[in-house]
């Protein structure tokens, strides 16, 4: 409901922004809050996945090679496409073929380089692909991504269907294992605190309102799409934990003697931090790579990379989308100055500016690990993010598509649910997370925190007084044919 109607409300709204419909719906100052703190959600995402990327391309140097050598094939599929205007299965062809002598060239040519050199890289690398046209870089090489989801699925799904006997890890500990900042975690409310994207993802409803509502053929589309990458994302995810529950403890070795079922998750985020293991994807990397091998005797290095570049693969989407994301909320942010100062307004339009704020900040926080000191607020961040557009959602179905009866529950419910988790949540991140943390970070996090939760009692009360007063007069485009 909230990827689907998210992406719905923008197309009907000529591809604006949900946090555009939200001012537009209800009241101006939502939108306005909404743009704020959505910019300070992309500037984290963009700081923590160049993170995420730059020490994956330290762990796994075979990727970075594949990596570059994406980019020009990726821009020469978008020439060939919408310039050349070539035959589209051909081009396909041409295009996955190039990707298997790639992979296969990034295993015998591995690239490595330090830390912050990576950095540097994204750093020019987010503001180009932010700056050029869609078609030219983003898209298709985000359509050969796909094709690497859909052979990593097929690969995974098949080996542990058919080979999987048992998991390693435990199923269940307890109801309130100590995973956020040590501290026992209740189940609910915290449930999208710890799964901070596979549960829900207010980022969903940016991508969904900032891209993809420009790209679909036709709003039939829109179903597939808005309901259809969830489902597959579950797979996704499902496959996860497959892997890691299989074999994780395998990969992890020395660093998992002695863990404690009771205290597991504690134990396992200590030993996924050690630097051989290459953190969260490179444990997963690993797992994958171990258990396809191990069941269907494919090349254990090989299945590392391919594992290791398709979670790295939607990483690099994630932040040159986010960066993208970020120069559009910065341009809806300058329209205030349109009238007023109009030379001003240009300025923060300009493509290249807009895309370089956001990417000089997340970059800068992501450089000296500074990004990790704002992090444990992102889970937090992310779902109300979600809370909010879901909110955004329902006001739109009800005042202007003007649902009724079940079809009005089945929008507002979720809405009042997930807001109802998400603020509970963040009061108890608030009063027993953060006073866990260092002086100055404890600080830092408590203030956002509370922010966030008075931001979430102002947004619920607009959006009450929304659902009473009357539809704006200027409706949005009807459906297309």
């Amino acid at each position: 409901i909230h990827d689907y109607l998210s992406l719905m409300a923008s197309v009907r709204y000529d591809g604006k922004s949900i946090q555009w419909i939200a001012g537009r719906l209800i009241r101006e100052r939502t939108g306005m809050l909404f743009e704020w703190f959505i910019l300070f959600v992309l500037i984290l995402i963009v700081a923590a996945f160049a993170a995420i990327l730059g020490k994956l391309f330290v762990a796994e140097p075979e990727i970075p090679t594949v990596f570059l050598l994406l980019i020009p094939l990726a821009m020469v599929m978008g020439y060939l496409l919408y310039q050349v205007k070539a035959d589209f299965r051909w081009t396909t062809v041409l295009g996955l073929a190039l990707f298997g002598l790639f992979l296969w060239l990034g295993l015998l040519f591995p690239l490595r380089a330090s830390y912050q050199s990576w950095m540097l890289f994204f750093l020019v690398y987010i503001i180009v692909a932010a700056s050029l046209p869609v078609w030219l870089l983003l898209q298709p090489r985000d359509y050969l991504n796909a094709w690497l989801l859909w052979a990593g699925l097929a690969i995974g799904g098949i080996a542990f269907l058919i080979g999987l006997r048992h998991l390693s890890m435990p199923a269940f500990t307890m109801w309130n294992a100590p995973v956020i900042a040590k501290q026992p975690s209740p189940f609910w409310p915290l449930i999208p605190l710890i799964i901070g994207c596979g549960a829900l993802s207010g980022f969903h409803s940016l991508v969904a309102s900032g891209t993809t509502s420009k790209q679909l053929d036709s709003e039939k589309t829109g179903l597939f799409i808005g309901f259809g990458a969830m489902f597959t994302e579950g797979f996704l995810s499902t496959l996860v934990i497959v892997a890691i529950g299989a074999f994780g403890l395998q990969v992890l070795g020395s660093a998992a003697q002695g863990w404690d079922p009771l205290t597991f998750g504690r134990s396992y985020v200590g030993a996924i931090g050690a630097k051989e293991i290459g953190g969260p994807v490179g444990i997963f990397a690993k797992s994958f790579g171990l258990g396809v091998h191990s069941i269907l005797g494919l090349p254990q290095k090989l299945m590392v990379v391919l594992a290791g570049l398709w979670v790295g693969a939607f990483a690099m989407t994630t932040l040159d989308t986010t960066n993208r994301i970020a120069r559009f909320v910065i341009g809806e942010l300058a329209e205030p100055l349109a009238q007023r100062v109009p030379g001003l307004y240009r300025f923060f339009r300009n493509r290249w500016v807009a895309s370089i704020i956001p990417a000089g900040i997340g970059i800068w926080l992501a450089w000296g690990g500074a990004w990790t000191l704002l992090w444990p607020a992102f889970a937090g961040a992310n779902q109300m993010l979600a809370s909010i557009a879901l909110l955004t959602s329902a006001a739109w179905a009800t005042k202007v598509l003007k649902v009724r009866g079940w079809h009005r529950v089945a929008v507002t419910a979720p809405a009042f649910f997930l807001w109802i988790t998400v603020t509970l949540a963040l009061l108890w991140y608030l009063f027993v997370a953060v006073p866990t943390f260092k002086a100055f970070q404890a600080w830092i996090l408590g203030v956002i925190v509370l922010i966030m939760l008075l931001l979430n009692f102002v947004l619920m009360y607009d959006f009450l007084q929304a659902l009473r007063s009357a539809p704006p007069a200027e409706e949005p485009r009807p459906a297309s044919p």
